[in-house]
């Protein structure tokens, strides 16, 4: 999946337009979240794409918002976030200065200073009706949050006290909102209150199916399917396995096939630069991190064993894609490496 997102500078905040780009890829799965969520929205409620990291949670909640044809504003959850951040602050002042010489023999001077009010993105969307795209909203904590239930159930954005010209705003028909998170036990990710996931309608992202994730690694690499579909299998055999700190997403996929489409390589097992790069890819999931070295060539072999499995040396010819510091055939590759 690939979003194309033009983005235009308003003053005070960052308003993107979001267009679906023709390269964006759909499956049935993709297609009817994308429906539903729709459906939700038009219906006058919010959405909220819930699942593991690397799911493309955040990629369809700027496709969904696409589809909405309306201006976007992006905000990303973080523990140190405030409900000013999301409405807004006092800036600077503003002065007034009047000069009174009505008797020219007499001046009077009166001067005078306040803070100016400053609009946040939340503020600026319910103003304008656009749509709001909240990533891991339960990154921030729950009191800044809360600023949220009166406008998503009374319509009403109530400003701080501060703001004493204007104590609240309503907020406009078109306004929504496209919330993301991962599951709670993701570290740095606090429970959503009751009350907030009461006004949202939930869909839980799984991780993507073969045939969705073979169809975006071709699309955002440009390698010939037939080799992604071996780089997917063999990443996904690699997840099954459960040895690694951090879970190899479709993001892996992804990486090890756009350098083996832009360094004219074969996923062979027999081409040492390209089971380096599985291992350097796949071994940023921290697998070897901090281990005994009996254990890490343990856990090498298990992973060359993988890419024996699903990227096979083929010997009836010399590898003809090979990267130019290899000079060696498929044979004297695979004799080498395991050695």
């Amino acid at each position: 999946m690939s979003t194309a997102v033009v983005a235009e500078e308003f003053v005070g905040a960052g308003i993107l337009t979001p267009r679906a780009s023709g390269d964006f890829v759909q499956t049935e799965s993709v297609k009817s979240t994308t429906r539903r969520a729709l459906a939700y929205l038009n219906a006058g409620f919010s959405v909220h794409f819930r699942g593991p990291a690397g799911t493309g949670k955040t990629t369809l909640a700027l496709h969904t918002a696409a589809k909405l044809n309306r201006p976007a504003v992006m905000i990303t959850g973080d523990e140190e976030m405030m409900t000013s951040d999301l409405v807004g602050t006092q800036h600077g002042y503003n002065y007034r200065k009047v000069v009174d010489r009505f008797i020219h023999t007499v001046t009077k001077v009166e001067e005078s200073a306040h803070k100016r009010w400053a609009d946040h993105r939340l503020t600026t969307a319910c103003r304008e009706g656009y749509t709001v795209i909240y990533d891991e909203f339960t990154r921030s904590r729950a009191e800044a949050n809360n600023v949220l239930l009166g406008v998503l159930e009374e319509g009403l954005l109530v400003l701080p006290a501060q703001n004493q010209e204007e104590p609240y705003i309503k907020v406009h028909p078109d306004f929504r909102v496209i919330f993301t998170s991962n599951p709670q036990e993701y570290a740095g990710v606090h429970e959503a209150q009751d009350a907030l996931g009461d006004r949202i309608v939930t869909i839980d992202i799984d991780r993507a199916d073969r045939e969705l994730e073979i169809a975006v690694a071709t699309a955002r690499s440009g390698l010939d399917k037939s080799r992604v579909a071996q780089i997917v299998d063999l990443v996904r055999a690699f997840r099954d396995t459960g040895e690694y700190d951090q879970t190899p997403t479709l993001r892996t996929s992804i990486m090890i096939s756009r350098v083996v489409a832009q360094e004219k390589l074969k996923p062979s097992v027999a081409s040492p630069y390209f089971v380096q790069i599985c291992l350097d890819v796949l071994g940023s999931k921290s697998m070897f991190t901090g281990k005994a070295d009996s254990m890490r060539t343990q856990q090498q072999k298990m992973l060359l064993s993988l890419i024996e499995h699903h990227c096979p040396a083929d010997f009836r010819k010399p590898a003809s894609t090979t990267h130019p510091s290899e000079r060696t055939e498929d044979r004297d590759g695979l004799a080498a490496l395991k050695q």
